[in-house]
């Protein structure tokens, strides 16, 4: 039976356009998009501000350098911010329905620059009991100690957890640490998911 509901973030409730945020940095830089992303990437910092081994701070200086402009962390925040799109994935109604009956967790890999930003502008993340934050913990899935974590927040078996995410790799990964996991495709999908496994969902 399940007991807890744990919900990926981007891809998930929240959209995600990543060109969008490149275009938005090209804007302000002598690169175009795909270079900025490039030059991005090759700084290989985006997975160490996600497990909180850089300050936002050090992250946007660095950013800066590799793409050539000067802006505050502020600024940074705002303009790779753009990478969000408005509305969710998945109706709040929804998820407030299944707050009625069950503990909700969310589990994302994300960041200090950027959670933020997410908590001011989707404010369907109040019906959340727990944030598992990937920067907060020191690890991102697929790592089986943050699944590990997130059972021991559910406060029930790992077999009555339910887990959603857009990334087959970490599905995987909640399945062998013995959730129920399964990915996300739409909020229809997940409804009937959901109803198969006994959840009542209108």
């Amino acid at each position: 039976m399940i007991k807890t509901i744990i919900f990926d973030l981007g891809g998930v409730i929240v959209p995600l356009d990543f060109p969008k945020g490149y275009a938005a940095l090209a804007k302000i830089c002598p690169y175009d998009a795909d270079e900025v992303k490039r030059r991005i990437q090759a700084t290989n910092l985006a997975d160490q501000l996600e497990m909180g081994r850089v300050t936002p701070e050090e992250f946007a200086r660095a950013i800066g350098r590799a793409i050539g402009i000067e802006a505050s962390c502020e600024e940074f925040r705002g303009l790779w911010s753009e990478i969000f799109l408005p509305g969710t994935l998945i109706p709040e109604s929804l998820v407030e329905q299944l707050h009625s009956n069950y503990r909700l967790l969310l589990l994302s890999n994300t960041n200090a620059v950027h959670f933020p930003y997410i908590q001011q502008h989707y404010p369907l993340l109040r019906h959340m009991d727990e944030l598992i934050l990937s920067y907060e913990l020191g690890v991102m899935k697929p790592d089986p100690r943050i699944y590990a974590e997130a059972v021991a927040r559910a406060g029930c078996r790992a077999g009555e957890c339910f887990f959603t995410d857009d990334m087959e790799v970490n599905v995987e990964a909640a399945r062998q640490a013995g959730l129920d996991a399964v990915r996300f495709e739409s909020a229809e999908q997940l409804s009937r998911e959901l109803r198969a496994r006994g959840v009542a969902v209108s």
